[in-house]
């Protein structure tokens, strides 16, 4: 008796009149039995999940590949045999029949997706607001057929270019030039690049993406800007500051010894003349850092083409002060949730270290709708910084000139704060408000002629 089948069975005892004790087995399920219904329920699962899988691939394809009008083909063709089977109408039927030919004859357009190798390449990856990208696309048929007609998709951005691929041989290329004109700023993508074949009325769509995606940097426009105009501060090295220290480059003067100070700074002659112990006081001198403070917020601007003004003169700014080697920080304001706004204070910055990244961080620079105002900006910059020597808050029309102040506010007394007032409408001038220089400009090319004129001031 097998293990299964000693499981599966009961003993019970009994006394007979002789006074012996007679043992019987009784058997309560065949095991046999159970395992056919063990494999009839593994086998229908098995079933249901193909099914079931199967029908969703089905769904998937017949979502990506059947166009609208395929869907009203099909419908037709179903009904119409239907109907005319059914109730022997000769016209649905012959309706039917045509709907379901002109299905079937969509199919072998759709042949062939894959076999294609497509190449993008561009001149340039880098360029300037108002410029365009030049290209090149090189579609070569890797299969072993005929190639039919199909169509190529190249998304630029938020738009795409379309291309049409003639009949190619086995082996053989064809090249197209890709030609997009006036980008504006923002990194572009362009691709991937994407075979599309349908038939000519449109009933089936088949799609094959590549994995061949470019990023453009759309930088924005500048100006050449002064060298000596960088920060209205011409020193290479260090600019002697209003504060007074004991050991520095800059002399200052002469005052008695007080506990504590160097001997090494004891002015011996003065000592001899006075009888009292003299030393040397200096004027503390630090290299000049510069700090650029772009407003990024809606609220602070007229509209767009005044917001890429700003982005202009703030990377004109940034740029000179890159070339000329000296320590510059960039700021923008950075999103912020709406449902933490007021509670959460954020920054970014903008990579300085050369003329190339810096551009390319400017280049993502975007108008924010939940975002700190400049005046907070300002305030975090100071509080996150070391000391500066000069900051310049770039903002729009819309920051009044009681902001402007609020946000100067933010810096130490020593640090020198000069505002770019951007307004397309007004004409450039330079006025003084209460510790700070007001520039208001209209173009990129006031920019220059107004720090040159402060710098000379």
């Amino acid at each position: 008796m097998s293990l299964t089948e000693s499981r599966l069975t009961r003993t019970s005892a009994s006394t007979g009149a002789d006074g012996r004790t007679h043992v019987t087995e009784t058997a309560v399920a065949s095991s046999g039995r159970g395992r056919s219904l063990v494999r009839a329920v593994v086998w229908w699962t098995g079933v249901w999940t193909a099914i079931t899988k199967g029908a969703s691939a089905a769904a998937t394809w017949s979502a990506r590949t059947v166009r609208p009008a395929g869907v009203l083909v099909v419908l037709a063709a179903t009904i119409g045999l239907g109907v005319g089977i059914v109730f022997g109408w000769v016209e649905w039927m012959v309706a039917g029949a045509a709907a379901l030919v002109l299905a079937a004859a969509s199919v072998p357009f759709l042949f062939g997706a894959r076999s294609y190798d497509v190449s993008l390449s561009l001149v340039h990856e880098r360029v300037v607001a108002g410029d365009g990208v030049e290209g090149e696309i090189v579609v070569r048929n890797d299969g072993h057929r005929i190639a039919l007609p199909g169509r190529l998709d190249i998304p630029v951005g938020s738009g795409l270019v379309e291309f049409g691929v003639p009949l190619l041989r086995p082996g053989h290329a064809v090249s197209q030039p890709l030609d997009i004109p006036g980008l504006r700023r923002g990194i572009i993508t362009v691709g991937p690049a994407t075979t599309v074949r349908s038939d000519p009325i449109g009933l089936l769509r088949r799609e094959h993406a590549f994995d061949d995606v470019h990023e453009v940097f759309v930088h924005p426009r500048t100006t050449s800007l002064p060298s000596t105009s960088a920060g209205f501060i011409r020193d290479l090295e260090g600019s002697p500051t209003r504060r007074l220290v004991d050991s520095d480059m800059s002399f200052h003067a002469i005052r008695e010894y007080a506990p504590g100070d160097s001997r090494r700074q004891i002015h011996w002659k003065s000592t001899a003349k006075t009888g009292r112990l003299m030393v040397r006081q200096y004027e503390e001198s630090r290299r000049s850092r510069m700090a650029v403070v772009l407003a990024a917020a809606e609220q602070e601007y007229a509209d767009a083409d005044e917001f890429e003004l700003a982005v202009g003169c703030a990377a004109s700014l940034g740029l000179r002060a890159v070339r000329d080697a000296r320590d510059v920080e960039i700021v923008v304001g950075s999103e912020i949730p709406r449902v933490v706004r007021g509670r959460l204070r954020s920054i970014r910055r903008i990579p300085a270290d050369a003329p190339r990244p810096m551009l390319d961080g400017f280049s993502g620079v975007e108008l924010l709708e939940n975002t700190m105002p400049v005046s907070e900006v300002c305030r975090l910059t100071a509080e996150s910084g070391d000391r500066l020597s000069i900051a310049f808050v770039v903002v729009g029309s819309r920051v009044t000139l009681t902001r402007l102040q609020q946000a100067a506010l933010a810096f130490p007394a020593d640090t020198a704060v000069v505002a770019v007032l951007c307004d397309e409408r007004a004409h450039p001038r330079m006025q003084p408000l209460s510790g700070m220089t007001v520039l208001t400009v209209g173009t990129l090319d006031d920019l220059s002629g107004l720090l040159l004129r402060g710098a000379t001031a």
